[in-house]
């Protein structure tokens, strides 16, 4: 079998990057004393899987990781292990039991959803991002440059925008996270500063959570 485990990755290790959140995990489970599944080789490490790396800088509310186990083990038990063994700042919040041939939590990712709030002495700037929305949301095309690991190229960020507005002194955004398309937050401030003719602001982002294709959370069978 294996655990879907939905954890929160909180403000205090929002500068972490992924190989160390994987580290941390590992170390966790280590500690647990749980069951977990180690990789073969001259030096094995436990195998573990997130659904989607979380960006520096961001945090996490309902992040989704797999661990494959060597023997059955109780959500209850599997969370209340890992939870003391955790470090500050990551929470264990559901366990959910998987078969071992149902579907990488990575391949059904579809979306995520998000939440931008303005941080202390930004609020001016904020409000001037706030008004450029339906400006930036009536634009057909919205042209940025994609880097990746095999160069830059021009591509078009409006496809990848599938949900963005304000709410309670909050912007929220559901931006595509699939292999077919991929809009990034920090791309989306970048275009949306450019509309509104400012530099971009500081801001608090929150990944809230992953999405699958039916636009609910991946978590939910």
């Amino acid at each position: 079998m294996k655990m879907l485990l939905v954890f929160k990755k909180e403000r205090e290790l929002r500068f972490i990057g992924h190989l160390d959140l994987q580290r941390a995990m590992q170390r966790a489970l280590r500690r647990s004393g749980l069951p977990s599944s180690y990789s073969q080789g001259f030096n094995p490490h436990i195998i573990l899987s997130f659904a989607a790396p979380l960006a520096v800088g961001i945090t996490g509310e309902r992040e989704i990781a797999e661990i494959p186990l060597m023997s059955p083990v109780s959500p209850a038990e599997f969370l209340e292990r890992l939870g003391r063994a955790l470090p500050p700042g990551l929470k264990a919040l559901e366990a959910l039991p998987q078969p071992d041939d149902a579907p990488a939590a990575m391949a059904r990712v579809f979306a995520a959803q998000y939440a931008f709030a303005p941080l202390k002495g930004q609020e001016a700037v904020w409000g001037q991002l706030t008004e450029a929305l339906p400006a930036f949301l009536a634009r057909e095309e919205i042209p940025y440059i994609r880097r990746s690991k095999s160069g830059e190229r021009p591509d078009d960020l409006r496809p990848g925008i599938l949900n963005l507005f304000e709410k309670e002194g909050e912007m929220r955004a559901t931006l595509a996270l699939n292999q077919q398309l991929t809009a990034k937050p920090d791309q989306l401030l970048a275009s949306l500063s450019e509309t509104a003719g400012v530099d971009q602001p500081l801001l608090d982002i929150r990944r809230l959570a992953l999405l699958d294709a039916r636009f609910a959370p991946l978590e939910q069978p």
